[in-house]
């Protein structure tokens, strides 16, 4: 009888790679929701909390703005009071803008506790 000098592994890594092929696949598209699901009912349902958003736009000239509609400092903090602490608030900053106007207006959504802040950039070409 012949001995095994080594272990041909090549059909071992071929079915791990499509193994792993399969996983990837099928986990992005539960996190997408794309599988469908027939979910069971029940009497009585927690509905989604709808998170209340807005955009604050900072212009390179340092004026604000709230969802496109211009506003002063003043203006922008009763309207940060109003918010829910819930609330997302993103946050466009020209990059040209006075840094010190950023940190206003973070410093003013952190004092209201509003954690959900997303500042928006643009991706490198």
């Amino acid at each position: 009888m012949k001995k095994f000098e080594n272990i041909n592994i090549i059909p071992f890594v071929d079915v791990m790679l499509v193994l792993l092929a399969i996983v990837l696949t099928t986990s992005t598209l539960i996190e997408k929701h794309l599988i469908p699901v027939s979910l069971p009912s029940a009497s009585k349902t927690n509905e989604k909390i709808k998170k209340e958003s807005i955009t604050v736009t900072i212009k390179k000239d340092g004026k604000i703005y709230i969802q496109n509609n211009p506003v002063s400092f003043e203006e922008l903090k009763k309207e940060v009071s109003s918010l829910d602490k819930n609330a997302s608030v993103s946050i466009n900053c020209d990059k040209e803008s006075k840094f010190e106007n950023f940190v206003k207006i973070l410093d003013l959504l952190k004092q209201r506790d509003i954690e959900d802040i997303s500042i928006v950039t643009k991706a490198n070409d």
